[in-house]
């Protein structure tokens, strides 16, 4: 299953606001969306889905839903991403079958070893430096963190570094061994930086084909 070195985890105030940020987040060439919805009713949680799912059917941009895995289904999505206190990947899987991918949040080596036993898609790590976007922040991790714990699980499994990184921070994170990494504030505040960051992750959609002739 293909994974995205690039995850934009939407960020609003309102559901239209959301929905505006993944308009812009896939004229601007995002190629994964994560609708992410805190402390939201869940029928408007289900209702702004359906609608990311058009937009980004649109764009054939791919779409996670944040916690709601049974919403992720009814609405077609492409994968679900589960945190730390939600349903188990296993039970998830059993109700998703294998099309979709199932990715989920990690803190520690544990937590990590803990997913990938449960056969998670992908593991999104962090956080790497304090962030406002998330409430009762885990111990952040830096560089040294990250380097560590790839040393340490030695796995095939896509890491996704999250948590108040920055364009400036993506050298020396992808440095660590990371596969890739989950933006949001960074992206909000200019979508045009979208293909800068493929740049610097060296997605396949910025890598130019090379071609070469066979000489007579």
């Amino acid at each position: 299953m293909n994974i995205s070195k690039l995850h934009y985890i939407t960020q609003g105030e309102t559901p239209e606001q959301h929905l505006d940020y993944i308009q812009k987040a896939c004229t601007s060439g995002s190629d994964w969306i994560q609708l992410r919805m805190k402390n939201v009713d869940e029928a408007i949680v289900l209702k702004t889905a359906e609608k990311a799912r058009e937009i980004t059917s649109h764009f054939q941009t791919r779409l996670i839903i944040n916690d709601y895995y049974k919403i992720a289904k009814t609405v077609n999505a492409d994968g679900v991403h589960l945190g730390k206190s939600d349903a188990c990947p296993l039970e998830v899987r059993e109700y998703l079958g294998k099309w979709y991918s199932i990715g989920g949040t990690a803190n520690t080596l544990e937590d990590c070893k803990n997913l990938l036993e449960k056969k998670v898609d992908y593991i999104g790590l962090g956080p790497f430096r304090f962030t406002t976007t998330k409430s009762n922040l885990s111990p952040i991790l830096g560089l040294d963190g990250y380097k560590n714990i790839i040393t340490a699980l030695q796995t095939t499994c896509p890491i996704i570094a999250i948590g108040g990184i920055t364009l400036e921070d993506l050298p020396e994170l992808m440095d660590t061994g990371i596969y890739g990494v989950a933006l949001s504030g960074a992206i909000t505040q200019n979508f045009n930086s979208i293909n800068t960051v493929n740049k610097l992750l060296k997605t396949p959609a910025t890598q130019e084909q090379k071609y070469t002739f066979d000489k007579d």
